[in-house]
């Protein structure tokens, strides 16, 4: 009779833990928005997928090609917010959001650094009247997503793929409000914005890539310079579970 019951007992405890996992699964499935950048690029075609982390709050983003000597190469993909100089919800009035020309160099100050364009108030940063290309750019993304992509030319057997992504406001016990008091930069940034990369080789027989975090940008964009650790970094860890790269 004790055999039987440990035996119920192990069977229902085995059944709770498979139900667990798949309910675990379930949350995870991967429903992205499908985007499309670039689709006039004569180059090769990718595929990027983004899964959302637990703390992905409508980032702001940019996607980019450097050489393998860090040289830029061209912009993939980036929020038309940063591209064009321009918030869609930029300021209230008469009690609904219109559009704002604003200046945020903390949001992507690694990409901004790398495009070079320099503007008169010294921001490495497009503006109204020198904006990043349509071609490239595209809505702040509100959920995971494919973005379907093409490189404008014929890139080299190996380069590198970058990505950098930021949310405002995430404090932490390290990126407080207070930090730098006097730096109002870094009071729309918070946690500085993280950057992503991966070297893809032509070369290689398998086409699926995955993007690892490899240092954070600057915190109020001041330069363009990359910060390699990361243990001051919590939450902004957690916007993205997953970056996989695929070549068509």
């Amino acid at each position: 009779m004790l055999r039987v019951t440990i035996l119920f007992l192990a069977m229902l405890f085995f059944s709770a833990n498979l139900l667990a996992q798949k309910k675990r699964t379930k949350l995870k499935e991967y429903n992205p928005v499908i985007l499309q950048s670039n689709s006039g690029g004569q180059g090769i075609e990718f595929e990027i997928e983004l899964h959302k982390g637990d703390e992905f709050y409508y980032p702001l983003l940019a996607i980019w090609i450097e050489d393998m000597s860090g040289n830029y190469i061209q912009t993939i993909y980036v929020a038309q917010s940063i591209a064009k100089g321009v918030f869609v919800y930029g300021q209230v009035k008469d009690n609904r959001w219109q559009k704002e020309s604003k200046r945020r160099p903390a949001a992507l100050p690694y990409w901004g650094h790398k495009y070079g364009f320099k503007a008169e108030d010294g921001f490495y940063l497009p503006t109204p009247g020198n904006p990043v290309a349509d071609a490239y750019t595209g809505a702040t993304p509100t959920d995971e997503f494919l973005l379907k992509s093409r490189a404008d030319d014929e890139l080299p057997v190996k380069f590198r793929i970058l990505f950098e992504i930021n949310q405002s406001w995430d404090w932490n016990e390290f990126w407080t409000n207070n930090k730098f008091p006097e730096d109002k930069e870094y009071k729309t940034s918070a946690q500085p914005a993280l950057v992503y990369a991966v070297d893809i080789d032509l070369s290689l027989k398998h086409k699926e890539f995955i993007m690892k975090p490899i240092g954070h940008s600057h915190y109020s964009g001041k330069t363009g310079e990359l910060f390699t650790d990361l243990s001051t970094l919590t939450t902004a860890l957690e916007i993205v579970d997953k970056i996989v790269i695929k070549i068509k």
